[in-house]
């Protein structure tokens, strides 16, 4: 009895361990085949290990029919091929210079089984073969965003200096349109004036720079004066806020143009270049090439537009029941621009130009207040809602977030890693 135990329990032990073995086996098995799975080499989704691919461009009077018939399919075969994928291929916008792929057999036959058309950097049209009929799909690039932090301090144009630190320049339209438009003319920063701020970069390809997607937070010092900028949203809007939890955002932006130069400032006494006389001058003057856009300061509704002899053509719109502004010396009105029409705040309305009695291109930019011109270079307005009662809590974990991040991102720069 106890020599028959003794074998039953080295049986036992012998198939538990071949069992193991077995079991070890096949994970390593299964660890393999998912190691392999990884390495596959994908494009625009497609799965190319076992395909050529080869890459072509659009040529003037090219359209689908065309292009599918230059691909070796049959007349009859085109036509069905345009006809399949037309929801997702545009022929009206198919544009010489464009490019397309075709993914083709790797034999001697070099069978196509694939046809990606590059709408943009990240949008495509894809028409599958692989199956018995044609397939043809959307496919987008994944977009990655990568946080970049930059700071200056100004000696020339913020532009400039955004550049010269090695961040996109377009950076400085970011600023000065979308976070501080309200806060800082930047007609009027000054050398030494500094900045701050966190940004992201969407990517495609990991490698690819595509666009600055958002400010993620920014400090301005300008004549002294430190302007925080703290992304939040509440009621589904985003919007920037200072440290109190005030929106920077205002009635009323700084400026009609984007970075010009202000040649004639608001004066009781000034000598008219063509007149040759002194007169009061009720406005500021942005020196800009013809064609510059000309942005509504705020929301309103334009209440005139026409050609008058001193200001050209001209354009006024009255926002509220205390301000209108008025545009003068353009060059042509914005597309839909008529009285009676509704603009917003940012929104395209003209074009600079020099019409009138005007001796070179330029916006002759004036604000009424009651009835009355003040001068728009110290013309305030109040700020829009603050945080929330209800939301101050939030507001300021994520203010100290950013806050933080700056000034981890400052002090690496500080040292130089």
């Amino acid at each position: 009895m106890k020599k028959q135990s003794i074998i039953y329990i080295l049986l036992v032990l012998l198939v538990s361990s071949l069992s193991c073995t077995h079991v070890k086996q096949t994970e390593e098995e299964v660890d393999s085949e998912w190691i392999d799975s990884l390495q596959h080499i994908y494009q625009y989704g497609i799965c190319i290990d076992s395909l050529n691919v080869n890459e072509y461009m659009i040529k003037s009077g090219d359209n689908p029919a065309t292009i599918f018939s230059g691909l070796g399919f049959s007349a009859l075969q085109a036509d069905s091929i345009s006809k399949s994928s037309r929801h997702v291929l545009d022929p009206t916008k198919l544009r010489a210079g464009m490019h397309y792929c075709t993914f083709t057999t790797n034999d001697s036959v070099a069978a196509i089984r694939y046809i990606a058309f590059a709408k943009s950097l990240t949008d495509y049209a894809i028409i599958d073969f692989t199956n018995d009929t044609i397939c043809a799909y959307e496919f987008s690039k994944p977009i990655i965003l990568k946080r970049k932090y930059a700071e200056g301090v100004l000696n020339s144009s913020l532009w400039n200096v955004i550049k010269a630190s090695g961040a996109d320049p377009l950076l400085a339209l970011e600023l000065s349109n979308n976070v501080y438009a309200w806060q800082i003319d930047f007609f009027d920063v000054k050398e030494g004036d500094s900045f701050k701020v966190l940004y992201d970069v969407a990517y495609i390809d990991d490698t690819t720079a595509l666009k600055i997607a958002s400010v993620e937070g920014a400090i301005f010092t300008h004549r002294g004066k430190d302007f925080v900028a703290i992304p939040f949203t509440q009621d589904s809007i985003s919007e920037y806020f200072d440290e109190a939890g005030n929106s920077l955002r205002k009635a009323f932006l700084k400026a009609p143009l984007d970075f010009f130069r202000i040649t004639s400032r608001f004066t009781n006494a000034r000598f008219h270049p063509i007149l040759k006389r002194y007169r009061a001058h009720h406005g500021v003057d942005y020196a800009a090439p013809v064609g510059t856009p000309v942005k509504s300061i705020g929301d309103g509704t334009v209440i005139a537009k026409g050609y008058q002899r001193g200001g050209g053509n001209f354009l006024k719109i009255k926002h509220n029941s205390v301000y209108t502004t008025t545009y003068m010396h353009l060059s042509k009105f914005a597309p839909g621009i008529k009285v009676g029409s509704h603009v917003r705040q940012g929104q395209e309305v003209a074009y600079v130009g020099s019409t009138g009695l005007s001796t070179g291109p330029h916006l002759d930019f004036r604000v009424h207040k009651n009835g009355q011109p003040i001068n728009p270079l110290q013309m305030d307005a109040p700020p829009s809602k603050p945080i929330k009662p209800e939301l101050t809590d939030s507001f300021k974990i994520i203010k100290q977030q950013v806050l933080a991040e700056i000034d981890s991102f400052a002090s690496i720069k500080q040292k130089g890693l």
